[in-house]
């Protein structure tokens, strides 16, 4: 049998004489790294979309977008409008926080238009007939420095006559 090096002692390093409680703040920390996946599986980190819906005479709106996102995450937001008076000139307003420190990869369908109210991004839908629903698409895509808390309201207007608000945001983890 070879003989054990010298700066080894067995009943210390072997046998964990005098260790014994150490072997439970091992334990411990492991517990703790592995807190963070199980976290993210109860989604405290994101991504799992939640349904906000603002309801008028003339429209209702429903937005289906996470919360709560990671950096470098792609993710999409789902806006659905139903009209129930007739709209001539619908138009979704965003806050900054839609855009700030995101990419916004694709709209589907398209817009009629877009432009900017006071630092906003407005997208002209055109017209939405009674009855009749407009659903669209918006792919994000978080950058990967961006973190923090952004307000994400949601506006809907019929010309320049505001119709329906949703309060929302979003917290962006690292």
């Amino acid at each position: 049998m070879a003989a054990h090096p010298d700066t080894i002692v067995l009943k210390r390093d072997r046998d964990l004489e005098g260790r014994r409680n150490e072997i439970w703040v091992r334990r411990g920390l492991l517990a703790l790294v592995l807190l963070i996946p199980l976290a993210a599986v109860f989604n405290v980190f994101g991504q799992r979309p939640q349904t906000h819906v603002a309801q008028g005479a003339a429209a209702s709106l429903k937005v289906y977008s996470p919360e709560r996102v990671r950096s470098g995450l792609i993710f999409e937001s789902r806006f659905h409008i139903h009209a129930l008076q007739e709209l001539k000139d619908a138009t979704i307003v965003l806050e900054p926080g839609w855009l700030e420190g995101m990419t916004l990869n694709t709209v589907e369908p398209s817009p009629v238009g877009e432009a900017s109210r006071d630092g906003r991004l407005a997208l002209d839908l055109g017209h939405i007939p009674a009855g009749e629903d407009h659903l669209f698409f918006l792919q994000f895509q978080v950058n990967p420095t961006n973190v923090g808390h952004r307000s994400q309201d949601v506006q809907l207007y019929d010309g320049d006559e505001l119709l329906l608000t949703i309060d929302r945001s979003v917290t962006i983890y690292p």
